[in-house]
């Protein structure tokens, strides 16, 4: 459903996109992650025909970008990183507007907007003032307002970015019923949580190149070994572990007198644990890790990804 070919596009003497690659196939979510000014908002904005490339191809739904910009916009619907919405207006009324713009008959933008405001949970809401809406319910009417025409393609421009873990969840369960009704959708985001959570497949940006793609599992895994976590019982037993280990750089946390050690197989736990007993390493905790989405990242782009509270946090 959204296929882009060596996608390229410069500002000036800054190239944004070298020449970037992406496939989503219908019915599926991909999520494009990666760091601010990676090049994510610029190619959501080519594929969604508001900026021309400077090369490549692209096509939506069996549209060519460029030359059928027209159709692709019939098929589309676009969720941007500031809601669109009208504060004075009421949700029904932002959402009866819509449908007037997009052309609908009056009958039929009052029935549509009746509609969503039922399966975006917004009908408590619907006749109040959107500048009373909290900033989650904002954005479930602004993804309610981008599927007026029920597009079978959605971008999402990190649709999450400064939302509390509260309304980060319901725009969460609110993507998970699009992909339920079999629309695809592009999102991009810097949360790794948000990546795991939602898409079925994930391509990692940087410096306006896609450097990693495949599940979510199948990036874990190209980082490397899993890890042995290990929790010494006191400082002694930490302190002979430490020795024993035998390696040059061992990541330590003298606090939790813990440590984390490389392992490739079943018999690299054995010969550890066999090691940390012989040398009278006393162990309160042993636990096998596998890399985590903050791993890939900071392996493939040198830096830390955002990493928002956890849904249900703190308050």
């Amino acid at each position: 459903m959204i296929e882009a070919k060596g996608l390229r596009k410069s500002f000036g003497e800054i190239e944004v996109l070298a020449g970037v690659d992406l496939r989503v196939e219908r019915g599926t979510m991909l999520a494009l992650l990666g760091p601010n000014g990676a090049g994510k908002t610029t190619a959501v904005r080519i594929l969604s025909t508001l900026l021309g490339m400077d090369g490549g191809s692209a096509r939506i739904a069996g549209y060519d970008v460029a030359t059928q910009a027209r159709a692709v916009r019939g098929v589309i619907g676009v969720t941007g990183q500031q809601t669109a919405v009208d504060g004075l207006l009421t949700g029904y009324e932002n959402l009866v507007m819509m449908g007037r713009l997009f052309r609908l008959g009056s009958a039929a933008a009052r029935e549509r907007a009746r509609e969503l405001l039922v399966r975006f949970d917004l009908v408590d809401a619907g006749q109040r003032q959107v500048k009373t809406y909290s900033g989650g319910m904002r954005r479930r009417l602004d993804v309610a307002i981008s599927m007026i025409t029920a597009p079978p393609v959605i971008f999402l421009d990190e649709p999450t970015t400064g939302l509390d873990p509260r309304s980060r969840g319901d725009v969460w369960q609110t993507v998970r019923q699009l992909l339920d009704g079999g629309v695809t959708i592009l999102l991009t985001t810097q949360y790794l949580e948000e990546a795991d959570q939602l898409a079925d497949r994930i391509a990692v940006i940087d410096g306006g190149a896609i450097v990693a793609e495949g599940t979510a599992s199948q990036l874990k895994q190209q980082v490397g070994a899993e890890l042995l976590d290990l929790t010494f019982a006191d400082a002694e037993s930490y302190a002979k572990g430490a020795a024993a280990l035998g390696v040059e750089r061992p990541r330590l946390d003298e606090t939790a007198l813990r440590a984390e050690v490389p392992v490739a197989a079943a018999h690299d736990v054995k010969r550890i644990l066999d090691l940390l007993d012989v040398a009278g390493a006393n162990l309160s905790r042993v636990r096998v890790t596998e890399p985590s989405l903050d791993d890939v990242f900071l392996s493939l782009t040198g830096s830390q990804a955002e990493t928002p509270e956890p849904v249900g946090g703190r308050s």
